[in-house]
């Protein structure tokens, strides 16, 4: 698939060497760089060993974003108006490609192996950019063509073959655009921020991201349900949507005799074919040496912020993760366990992506839950303290805590971990303690805080021992839970390393530990000793878990090892 989108990019060659490129230089880097990336290992949890990995991968990838996009065009089957449907279609995708693009790719397009391998060699600064644009341009086709296969055919089922020959023209200047739109933000961010925080700065647009992707998936096909839900939809209450490059194309369908209501459909249709042409000029012309620059200036802003680190402010002696690991730890052991995962969870981009947008994940789900019962928002919120939904909100809390510890045993320099083993560890349970503890005071108690005065505020204070049990039986499933499957050091394993069988069915087994924690509480809800024997049970079952995961011996790490 790589090799033929490659063929069909070269066809334009005059356009490139327009462009200022060598043309026979920019097919060969990109040659080398679609061969690399085929022998890459996936991205999605398992190693790549076999090309049946690679097919099977590549099919799921494609289902993914088929089914996205499938909800993304919504606004076409919905909007009578076909030109204002499709402006608000390309607002949506162009959204979610600019997003994915500064997320995803900010790896390709600053890639600092160029700056040992082409930068010594007689290529233009234009043909190495171009090089790089035209590499996500490949994989940005591989994701935009099953994420635009649902709109496409339904243009084609709704208004017949010119409308679906019609619709690859404005998606691929779409792309174009957000190419360029992309770039323009790389060097701002560049501009106003150091070289060294660049990529903390792309870390957290990758955290805004998923959590964009996970409310516009639940939440936003809750807003448009009904049939009179788009009847005010329509140009005339949205003129100033016009101006949007998004709305340009949709009046591309002008040329097939669609109306447009508000302004000139040849001058916006116009606008829509020639913005993009004129985005790739500049950005290979203008922008393309001041690229290249930037991209050797952040590599070696991270050598200088690896060696501060041996010496800068985070590896001071004093300070709020020691006084609270001397707070929660007795041994020396737990506090060591402690005070590197804080730190690295705090250090390591990897683990913040992944954890960080659970805290929002909470909300949103709540929210969606909330749509089921058929009534608008503001009458859920209103009639919110007649239910009893303070149960789901404070369990759904644990999803925070069992996100944190699933990437608490995994790291990227997981062989850093012979430090465990050299050093005279004699219960390495006690790390792993330490190591828990630190992600229930630093990720945990805090969201929990938060979410029980939200809950006190609607509900009354009569919920308070309900929110105390709670407590309890959470942090018993997060000990149950590490007992059972997360046995190991704190940041000792490879990443996403595959499982055996056993174990993933240990893990999954788990899952029902929540239901039952859950389902017992809220049987007992209203009879308040019931409550009180079924919080002293998960005190004294939470001690003995904790106990034994305390004292963990080298003997059962090296069994659970075994089983991966």
């Amino acid at each position: 698939m790589n090799k033929l989108l490659l063929k069909l990019l070269m066809l334009p060659a005059f356009l490139w060497k327009a462009l200022g490129a060598d043309v026979e230089q920019l097919e060969a880097i990109l040659t080398m760089r679609i061969t690399i990336d085929d022998r890459k290992p996936l991205t999605m949890g398992r190693r790549q060993n076999k090309k049946r990995d690679v097919k099977q991968g590549s099919l799921l990838s494609a289902l993914m974003f088929t089914g996205m996009g499938a909800i993304y065009s919504f606004p076409i089957w919905t909007i009578d108006d076909r030109v204002f449907g499709l402006s608000i279609y390309f607002s949506l995708l162009f959204l979610i490609l600019t997003l994915t693009l500064i997320t995803d790719f900010s790896n390709t397009l600053f890639d600092n192996r160029d700056k040992y391998i082409l930068f010594p060699r007689p290529i233009s600064d234009r043909t190495i950019v171009l090089s790089k644009l035209l590499h996500v341009f490949i994989y940005l086709l591989r994701m935009v063509l099953p994420m635009s296969l649902a709109a496409w055919v339904t243009l084609g089922v709704i208004d017949g073959w010119k409308s679906a020959l019609l619709f690859p023209l404005p998606l691929m200047l779409m792309v174009c655009m957000a190419l360029f739109i992309v770039n323009s933000f790389y060097l701002l961010v560049l501009q106003v921020a150091k070289p060294e925080k660049f990529k903390d700065v792309i870390n957290y647009f990758q955290i805004i991201t998923s959590v964009i992707f996970f409310a516009s998936v639940y939440l936003l096909p809750q807003f448009f349900k009904g049939d009179g839900a788009t009847n005010g939809l329509n140009f005339s209450r949205f003129s100033w949507m016009r101006y949007l490059p998004s709305s340009w194309l949709g009046s591309c369908w002008t040329w097939i005799g669609f109306p447009q209501h508000v302004g000139n459909g040849a001058l916006n249709s116009a606008l829509g074919v020639l913005t993009p042409l004129v985005c790739a000029f500049v950005l290979v012309r203008f922008l393309a040496p001041r690229f290249s620059k930037k991209i050797s200036g952040i590599d070696g802003a991270e050598g200088s912020e690896g060696r501060q680190g041996a010496t800068g402010k985070t590896m001071v002696r004093s300070g709020t993760h020691i006084k609270l690991a001397n707070l929660f730890n007795v041994s020396d052991e737990a506090k060591a366990g402690f005070i590197i995962t804080w730190l690295q969870s705090s250090r390591s981009r990897t683990f913040r992506m992944r954890v960080y947008p659970s805290f929002a994940f909470v909300p949103i789900y709540f929210v969606y839950l909330m749509f089921q019962n058929g009534g608008s928002l503001s009458y859920e919120f209103a009639h919110l303290a007649e239910s009893s939904r303070y149960f789901l909100l404070l369990y759904m809390s644990s999803y925070v805590l069992i996100i944190s510890m699933n990437y608490l045993i995994m790291s990227d320099q997981y062989k850093a971990a012979w430090v465990y083993y050299s050093a005279p560890l004699a219960v390495p349970g006690k790390v792993m303690i330490g190591g828990l503890k630190a992600l229930w005071v630093k990720f945990f108690l805090p969201f929990f805080i938060v979410l029980s005065v939200f809950s006190l505020s609607v509900w009354g204070p009569h919920i308070l021992s309900d929110i105390f049990l709670t407590l309890v039986n959470v942090t018993l499933l997060s000990v149950c839970m590490a007992r059972i499957s997360y046995r190991q050091l704190p940041f000792s394993m490879m990443e996403q390393q595959k499982q055996k069988s056993g174990r993933v069915f240990r893990s999954i087994a788990t899952m029902f530990i929540p239901f039952m924690l859950g389902g017992g509480h809220y049987l007992a809800r209203e009879v308040w000793w019931l409550k009180l024997v079924f919080l002293v049970l998960s005190s004294i079952l939470l001690w003995l878990l904790w106990d034994s995961y305390a004292n963990t011996s080298w003997e059962n790490i090296s069994k659970e090892e075994a089983n991966l």
